[in-house]
């Protein structure tokens, strides 16, 4: 310990240690004279004497030196200051090699944080590794059908939970959650909620503890109604309460029901679904009490729930799967109100529940932007290869100024590993600030792409931590160390292998293996191919997203209002009669603001989810492969959507709860699922396989096919249902209007509120917004990859023209005595242009093969276009070759305008 004490002394006060060496030994010398002259020795005898037998000053100082600091990082130290004023000497080249890795080391960083968040990141509770849920995960909302192993009933955890042996822990929670409004206590001002509902063992079994109070156990939920408490996160007690530490005497009322605080969860924990996060946690046995008042705490077939659980100590997922398995059929079996008819016991026999790793958690995101993401980390990463060859270019090119000074120093005694050294310290210095520089750009990149992937600067923030963590530091730090080492090594190995003798007579090698090294041209070709590659990509991208944009989604997108109300808070049910009368008042009442053509509610109106069953048409063959989507509808839903309708009519004020139940089917049902050439207006079908009457629905028009969750979806299967028929809970209010959106906007939701003016208003847009942000993934690679197209495409004109300006800087004398010679100007200029021409045709080639080779890879996430099209591929060399010639062109046009007389005089 007080080596190294003495060691860190030395370093940091330097001056001091060699001021004292310096006394010392003077003190050594002058004590030797002094004895010699004692001996009898002449005064400059002794002198000289004294010297002799002290030895070597300069030895000792180094071996003192050696001895008492750390020699290794003093020369770093040196290599660091010199490579800051070598860096401070050269401004354009570091502007430029900062510049471009600060986008190309931020733009990866950028990309990575998300990849981090969506696809790596583990969930913040204990021992995520050891958590499963049973299935798949990527299921949710609600199910009837048999031998489903994604969504389970709530029941059917209680014997899971009861029977099971492979699980220390087990916990179930509702599988969707709607946003729901209420009031904090007791105010009368609603606001909107997150609201999950989970098992009384959620929390233990993913080992969390709370910030504040206690958090759930198993007695909070054993008994249906009776446990009205709720615990919140740590971010909306610290929005909403201020973190008021008096928290547990507050409380928070939804519907009918008011919740007592009991806890809050620690900061960060927001559950186990990633981009979802939710206010407050309630017991499943509080589920009817919330909002849409849910029914399935006793029933054994309401699969809305999933199930997840901690594996044992010494238990592997194989034999918990087997185990898991095993008591599936059991209880599914066992249950007493089960159909065990030949069509459900073929789903259960078929059935197998697949355990899947919970440790980075459950997220519709992951679904959605997984392929983008990584799509896009490949092209940045391939932005960061150009920027590397671009740079390693520029210090190949400085290098061969630098010959003189590399010569010297060799002369005096440098070897060649230490101005290999020295040089990949500088580029270590200059690839370290840039990643510095790239945290920067990241950071302020994050939160745009967070914009772009939620939707759009109007869209809800995606709750999605991507702030820096420790494993997205280390791999900036990866990719800082591995840039400097790419751009820096062949640079320094080039730099440092130089004829002494040579570079001391004209301070420079020979400019006939200056211009002709096959090194500088090889990275501008690799530059015009990985160039071409990404613009290639720009391309194919750019055009799926115009295709998508210009698909036919069957109804008008254009000049419609889209809001959501919360009807839950009257505290009505669905099949309450005044709820459907009051959503008949708001249509009429909307529909008769001024601007408005018509308004409609609708349990779905584009990408909002999905309620689907199958059906049977007799006379034709049952497929139970083919899901119909139902939609509950208001009267006037096909005028607003504009919707043509091909046979029969809409519904009428006829329809009601009391008529016979009927229904409007889309052209692809009618032709798919009813006997061929049969018209299906006044034929009849039946939910589901069973011929029950209460399910019997007669047709009475058919519509056009329309998009239904996405742009990209092949046709669907779709019914209309009229709202009086099947009572519904809507959400969505659809209105057609003309004139200025916000008056408009303003106008409609006086007209709900003058109805009643409690109903919560939330999520005010336009139904081409809503269309837009479901091709949100698309346009974020279109755009991105457009983007670091032309990075790349900048990047290596930078590159050709470093090349070129300076192949003819080293060629000036030649030029010279060319023109001197009577050379035409329009002859240098083609003499410096065909050098370039065939290193960006050579690029080409080599990138057009790339492109095609890679095409497949991305193949599944075009629309309309393979990516192998001529098209493509000639789009990108044009603009490549305009860009790359045009950098080319500058410096042999000013080569040709070189005076014979100065460029003869040129050294």
């Amino acid at each position: 310990m007080n080596q190294l004490l003495r060691r860190i002394r030395m370093l940091l006060h330097r001056g001091r240690f060699n001021a004292e060496l310096e006394e010392e030994m003077r003190l050594h010398i002058e004590l030797r004279e002094q004895k010699n002259v004692d001996a009898g020795l002449a005064a400059d005898a002794a002198h000289r004497e004294a010297h002799r037998s002290f030895g070597n000053a300069t030895v000792l100082r180094e071996n003192s030196h050696n001895t008492w600091g750390w020699g290794w990082l003093e020369g770093f130290a040196q290599d660091v200051t010199y490579g800051v004023r070598s860096m401070l000497r050269s401004p354009g080249l570091t502007a430029v090699a900062l510049l471009s890795l600060a986008l190309g080391i931020g733009a990866n960083t950028a990309i990575f944080s998300f990849l981090n968040a969506v696809l790596l990141r583990s969930l913040p509770v204990r021992n995520s590794s050891q958590l499963v849920v049973l299935g798949e995960g990527g299921q949710l909302g609600q199910t009837s059908r048999y031998g489903s192993t994604d969504l389970y009933s709530y029941p059917f955890y209680r014997q899971f939970q009861q029977k099971q042996q492979v699980f220390s822990e087990v916990a179930t929670l509702f599988s969707y959650n709607p946003d729901v409004h209420g009031t904090i206590d007791r105010r009368d001002q609603m606001q909107p909620i997150a609201a999950d509902l989970v098992s009384g063992t959620f929390f233990s079994t993913l080992g969390v503890e709370p910030a504040i109070g206690r958090l759930f156990t198993d007695a909070d939920d054993n008994s249906e109604g009776d446990h009205p408490v709720v615990v919140i996160s740590h971010n909306w007690w610290q929005t909403v309460f201020s973190g008021d530490p008096d928290i547990l005497k507050h409380t928070v009322k939804i519907g009918d029901t008011t919740f007592d605080i009991v806890g809050v969860a620690p900061p960060g924990f927001f559950g186990i679904f990633v981009g979802h996060t939710p206010d407050l946690w309630a017991p499943m046995s509080m589920m009817n009490a919330m909002p849409l008042h849910f029914t399935g705490y006793k029933d054994n077939f309401s699969q809305s729930n999933l199930i997840l659980a901690r594996l044992k100590p010494g238990v592997s997922r194989e034999q918990a799967e087997a185990n898991t398995n095993v008591l599936y059929q059991q209880i599914i079996r066992g249950f007493s109100d089960a159909k065990l008819d030949a069509y459900n016991l073929r789903h259960l026999e078929a059935a197998h529940v697949k355990l899947t790793s919970l440790k980075t958690g459950l997220s519709a995101l992951r679904h959605r932007f997984s392929d983008p993401l990584k799509i896009l980390m490949g092209v940045t990463a391939l932005v960061l290869l150009i920027a590397c060859a671009n740079i390693a270019n520029l210090l190949l090119a400085r290098s061969t100024t630098r010959a003189r000074e590399f010569a010297v120093r060799q002369a005096l005694g440098a070897q060649r590993l230490r101005l290999i050294r020295q040089l990949l310290t500088e580029s270590l210095l200059l690839a370290l600030t840039g990643g510095l520089l790239g945290i920067v750009v990241a950071v302020v990149a994050d939160r745009f792409l967070l914009r772009m992937i939620s939707g759009g600067p109007n869209a809800d923030l995606i709750r999605l931590d991507v702030s820096l963590d420790l494993r997205l530091l280390l791999f900036t730090l990866a990719a800082t160390i591995s840039t400097a080492v790419l751009f820096g090594i062949l640079p320094a190995l080039r730099a440092s292998r130089i004829e002494v003798t040579e570079a001391l007579k004209d301070g420079r090698v020979s400019s006939n293996a200056a211009t002709r090294s096959p090194l500088g041209k090889t990275l501008v070709v690799t530059q015009v191919a990985i160039s071409l590659v990404l613009t290639v990509a720009a391309v194919v991208f750019l055009r799926s997203l115009v295709n998508l944009t210009k698909v036919d989604t069957g109804f008008n997108r254009q000049g419609v209002l889209r809001l959501d109300i919360d009807p839950t808070v009257t505290g009505h049910k669905g099949e309450d009669p005044r709820l459907i009368a009051m959503f008949q008042q708001i249509e009429q009442k909307v529909a008769a603001v001024p601007g408005v053509q018509s308004a409609s509610f609708a349990s779905f109106f584009f990408a909002q989810g999905t309620w689907s069953e199958n059906i049977n048409v007799p006379g034709a063959p049952y497929n139970d492969h083919i899901f119909v989507k139902h939609n509950i509808i208001g009267n006037d839903f096909f005028r607003t959507m504009q919707i043509p309708l091909l046979a029969g009519r809409t519904f009428g004020t006829e329809d009601t709860a009391a008529s016979h139940k009927v229904a409007i089917i889309s052209e692809s049902v009618a032709r798919d699922l009813f006997p061929a050439g049969v018209n299906p207006i006044g034929r009849h079908y039946f939910v589901r396989k069973d011929p029950n009457p209460e399910e019997d629905v007669e047709v009475i028009g058919v519509v056009k096919d329309v998009k239904f969750s996405g742009l990209d979806e092949p046709q669907q299967y779709i019914d209309y249902i009229p709202n009086p028929q099947h009572p519904s809970i809507y959400d969505g209010l659809g209105v057609r209007y003309t004139g200025d959106f916000n008056a408009v906007s303003t106008a409609v939701q006086q007209a709900i509120h003058s109805i009643n003016r409690t109903l919560p208003i939330s999520r005010i847009t336009t139904l081409d917004a809503v269309v837009d942000r479901t091709i949100t993934n698309q346009r974020l690679v279109a755009e991105l990859s457009a983007f670091f197209g032309l990075l790349a495409v900048f990047l290596s004109a930078i590159g050709i023209y470093g090349l070129m300006s300076y192949i003819v800087s080293r060629r000036t004398n030649e030029i010279g005595i060319r023109m001197a010679l009577g050379a035409a100007r329009s002859s240098v200029r083609w003499m410096v242009m065909r050098e370039i021409v065939r290193l960006v045709v050579l690029g080409i080639g080599i990138g057009t093969v790339i492109s095609l080779a890679a095409g497949r890879l991305v193949a599944t996430m075009l629309y309309g276009l393979k990516p192998t099209e001529p098209n493509n591929l000639a789009i990108a060399i044009a603009v490549l070759l305009v860009v790359a010639l045009t950098a080319g062109y500058l410096p042999a046009r000013r080569a040709s305008k070189v005076s014979p007389m100065e460029a003869l005089r040129y050294e």
